[in-house]
């Protein structure tokens, strides 16, 4: 039976990095594949024949060693087969299928697999935000995929650039590098690359974007608008409503709410986008909008009449029609309502955290409110105080010395 042993050969040239390899032994015969990996003297230990780490070396090792394993292990996987086989065979036929091994995937096919997998796991909306990146991405690189050693902190700064160029917003770009380096950091992980922080000197947070929130006087004209005459805008109108109403509800939630999970007081659901379940009171407002929707489909598990199918994929393909019928019916009724601002399906989460906020309600009980992980996330959706606020704060905060002043 072969063998496989992993080998350090150290560089003719003193003070250089020597390269890993691995020694094949069969029939007294030694044969040796060489890898690109390179390695210090100190981060060998001859003796024990493995890899040490020393300061600075933790990553990169970390990765070589589990990029060793794995082509040990395919190596391994192939003298199991020879050996089941019963026939004699060579080092040379172990290497001829080694090298005829798929080669590693490119960085485009990789995030591919990635995206194809979460769909199959029932995560449609990441796969779908995958999937935005991806084309993006591709976009960018013309259609060339690039092997994982390709993507370095230079490409990821001409992406950016490229995506200027494209007029895409701050915050779209770092949607598309944050979802790149998850790509390549799960990459890593599994071997497939070495870490060199290619997304370091991109921008990857999220800006404050213009004002997006709406007061309470204009949900309340959106209310009171009489749309009997067209069901559709009706439907959006509540819907928006609803949200607001319901601590700024998603509309990913609100489709997918079912009657089983409303009781005569209370509502308790999953946010689709954290899974973690929130229960809130049923207010008046809220309460008319339930009873006039519960009816309208009385076989449909669900409250609105936004899902017909409750296979998952199907349930989430309706959901993403529903999304864009529901944003271009709230245009409409933003013209309707004279609104400088466009309404969409974020407005009413945005609006009922301004709201609170202008109402005195801690930060903390608005973050826990909106089902929010930190108060960071939901300082996102506040509005920055109005400058006349902030004005007459200092004055009452200054007062004491303006009088001195005008006496």
């Amino acid at each position: 039976m072969a063998t496989i042993k992993l080998k350090f050969r150290p560089s003719t040239v003193q003070g250089k990095a020597g390269t890993l390899c691995y020694q094949l032994c069969h029939r007294q015969e030694n044969r040796q594949i060489t890898t690109d990996m390179r390695i210090f003297p100190e981060w060998w230990n001859e003796t024990k024949r493995e890899l040490v780490a020393v300061p600075g070396n933790e990553r990169i090792l970390t990765a070589y060693r589990k990029r060793a394993e794995k082509e040990m292990r395919d190596i391994r996987e192939i003298i199991r087969e020879l050996d089941c086989s019963g026939e004699t065979y060579t080092l040379s036929e172990i290497l001829n299928r080694y090298r005829s091994l798929p080669s590693e995937p490119g960085f485009l096919y990789y995030m591919k697999k990635e995206m194809e997998a979460l769909w199959e796991n029932g995560q449609y909306g990441t796969s779908r935000n995958y999937q935005r990146a991806l084309n993006s991405f591709f976009a960018f690189l013309d259609g060339d995929d690039i092997p994982f050693s390709s993507l370095d902190s230079a490409l990821a700064c001409r992406y950016e650039v490229w995506l200027w160029q494209q007029k895409v917003a701050r915050n779209s770009s770092s949607f598309y590098m944050r979802i790149l380096r998850a790509v390549y950091n799960k990459a890593v992980k599994q071997g497939l690359a070495v870490q060199t922080f290619p997304f370091r000197e991109v921008y990857t947070g999220v800006a404050r974007t213009s004002k997006r929130a709406v007061d309470e006087e204009t949900i309340l004209k959106l209310q009171r608008i009489d749309l009997s005459d067209s069901p559709a805008l009706a439907l959006s109108r509540d819907m928006f409503v609803f949200s607001y109403c319901a601590r700024g509800m998603a509309f990913v939630d609100m489709a997918y709410l079912k009657k089983e999970n409303v009781n005569s007081v209370r509502i308790t659901y999953c946010r689709h986008k954290t899974g973690q379940y929130l229960t809130l009171h049923i207010e008046p407002c809220m309460a008319a909008i339930l009873e006039r929707y519960g009816q309208v489909c009385p076989e449909s598990p669900y409250l609105f009449p936004i899902l017909t199918d409750e296979q998952p994929d199907q349930a989430y393909r309706q959901y993403r029609t529903g999304l864009n019928y529901h944003n271009r019916k709230l245009k409409r009724l933003g013209k309707l309502l004279g609104e400088p601002l466009p309404l969409s399906s974020y407005t009413p989460r945005h609006s009922w955290a301004t709201a609170a906020r202008n109402h005195d309600v801690p930060i903390a009980v608005i973050s826990a409110g909106m089902g929010h992980s930190s108060e960071r996330t939901t300082l996102i959706y506040l509005d920055s105080l109005d400058n006349a606020v902030i004005d007459n704060a200092n004055e009452k905060i200054l007062k004491g010395l303006n009088d001195t002043i005008s006496m």
